[in-house]
């Protein structure tokens, strides 16, 4: 029997990341026996110092790319991508949902060089404001990433603008915004690519 993937690495690769990335964080989260048993003050949250402007960002379409594994349920990814004038990755967004799941995951990625003690701030337009961690970092990104809050799913599908603030290792802030006139349409509409896995017996 043999296996062909139509148009899977790619996705595959992303979908590998999620996991990884809950992986790391539930590992990050989890203290040693001995280190619980001493109680510690709880530290201070770095602040930003400052803020500088951001440099440009161009963003496509959202889009929705579905994968459906032979006979599992199927999972889709809502996305957009951003690139600077260098034509350099600048930053990805990818909400994730399974089929059939009540919950989703949101991941950020972002370039290094940012304080991942801060992590990421998501607001639509000027409103309740949320905090996404940073679960790890790679040589050329930092993946910030979280069960998906369900009002800030709602946010993102009625309002108009998505504001990501990050905190460099200078302190300084850096926000830039995404609009979101087709978030809602492309979420709740069917997707644009469907990646099956099929087997040839």
């Amino acid at each position: 029997m043999m296996m062909r993937l139509s148009g899977l690495p790619r996705l595959a690769l992303g979908i590998a990341f999620g996991f990884l990335a809950a992986g790391v964080a539930a590992a990050q989260q989890a203290a040693p026996p001995a280190a619980a048993a001493v109680a510690k003050p709880a530290a201070a949250e770095p602040a930003a110092q400052g803020q500088r402007e951001a440099r440009k960002i161009t963003f496509g379409d959202w889009r929705k790319v579905c994968f459906k594994p032979g006979g599992a349920k199927m999972i889709c990814r809502i996305m957009i991508d951003g690139t600077f004038d260098t034509g350099q990755d600048a930053l990805h967004i990818y909400l994730t949902e399974r089929e059939g799941d009540s919950t989703a995951r949101l991941q950020l990625f972002l370039p290094v060089g940012l304080n991942v003690q801060v992590g990421v701030k998501l607001t639509v337009d000027k409103g309740t404001a949320y905090k996404l961690p940073f679960t790890f970092c790679l040589t050329n990104t930092c993946i910030a990433g979280d069960v998906a809050n369900p009002a800030l799913l709602h946010d993102l599908e009625t309002g108009e603008s998505l504001t990501i603030e990050v905190v460099d290792t200078n302190m300084l802030a850096v926000a830039t915004s995404i609009p979101l006139g087709q978030f809602a349409a492309v979420r709740k509409g069917a997707p644009a690519e469907l990646l099956e896995q099929k087997i040839v017996e």
